[in-house]
């Protein structure tokens, strides 16, 4: 079968697009290398052995679209990861997001509805849930307002693809995810983010290589174990294997209704402080870091309950928090050796 992967040369894309290999599946990747670069392809063949058929285009064009689906007549499945996900930045420009995560989004539901069945597995976040009243987060938990536009994207795109799927034959699987970290097993792929860092683990190897000069730690007066925020960090292959499972739920027909929803995250939090020290125990070294003020679309907590995509989907993590770092900690030195 082939299987679209939108931003497939993306940290999360590249890795789900190995696992889909490794379960045979045949890749055709698209990507406007906005934050990436085509050399991913050859540790994603390093890996696998396989070449994925890769089209450089920007989803934005809808002329694009058009052509690429008249292209690949037989493509009917759609991991869909091509937006813009950092929260800071989209709160500094709002249009941005919605052009890129929302235009693209519709423009291939357009090309999908046109078929007589299809599947669509969304790239959604648990920024979804705003400042959830209680920890852990489940999937029943009420969609607040979005603290960014970041967040808003997702939750207009979750309403987006819940509506189309009543009115057509694509069933899809929401995956709302907590915070991805780490590197394959392999280090021939890992988080390679283009300027400055928008995630924290980047940015702490990033300082521990001395690319920076410190670590802003944005805020340390929250109601938490230590008054700085608190997150779910899971590692980018536990991830991506669960968007496979995902996939064959659609396409073997197991799924329950036309659209599931499902949390992926280890279903423990930890503070930003408990991740310095975690790569300070890996990495063997004092990372410098500054604790200034709060930042703008920040939740104070959120770590997932996972009880749903262990039942249903027979997913679990795998690594944990320190094995994660230090994959992420090996890649930045393999890539900037």
């Amino acid at each position: 079968m082939k299987i679209l992967v939108t931003g497939g040369l993306g940290f999360i894309g590249s890795h789900t697009v190995v696992e889909l290999q490794n379960e045979g599946f045949e890749v055709v990747i698209i990507d406007n290398l906005s934050n990436s670069t085509e050399d991913v392809l050859k540790g994603i063949v390093a890996i696998t052995g396989k070449t994925p058929i890769f089209e450089k285009l920007d989803l934005r064009d809808k002329a694009a679209v058009q052509d690429f689906f008249k292209k690949y007549t037989d493509i009917s499945d759609v991991i869909h990861f091509a937006a813009s996900k950092a929260v800071g930045e989209s709160v500094a420009n709002p249009l941005l997001y919605y052009e890129n995560n929302i235009s693209t989004l519709i423009y291939l539901l357009q090309e999908l509805q046109q078929k007589e069945e299809s599947h669509f597995i969304f790239s959604s976040s648990c920024t979804v849930y705003g400042q959830a009243d209680e920890m852990p987060i489940n999937e029943s938990a009420s969609i607040k307002p979005a603290m960014s536009p970041y967040g808003n994207t997702k939750q207009i795109g979750e309403e987006i693809i819940t509506d189309v799927t009543k009115v057509s034959g694509i069933t899809a699987v929401l995956l709302r995810y907590f915070n991805p970290i780490g590197a394959h097993p392999s280090i021939e792929i890992g988080e390679l983010p283009i300027g400055v860092p928008q995630n924290l683990v980047p940015f702490i190897t990033q300082t521990g290589m001395g690319l920076r000069k410190e670590l802003s730690v944005y805020g340390a007066d929250y109601p938490t174990i230590d008054g700085t925020c608190v997150r779910d960090y899971i590692h980018v292959v536990d991830l991506a294997k669960a968007h496979v499972i995902a996939l064959q739920r659609l396409v073997n027909n197991n799924n329950l209704d036309k659209i599931e929803t499902f949390n992926l995250g280890t279903g423990t939090g930890s503070s930003v402080l408990e991740v310095i020290e975690a790569f300070e125990k890996v990495s063997g070294q004092k990372l410098p870091y500054t604790i200034v003020g709060r930042r703008e679309g920040d939740v104070v907590s959120a770590y997932a309950n996972t009880d749903k995509a262990n039942t249903i989907l027979g997913w679990k993590t795998k690594s944990t928090l320190e094995e994660g770092i230090a994959s992420a900690w090996e890649w930045e030195q393999k890539s900037r050796g």
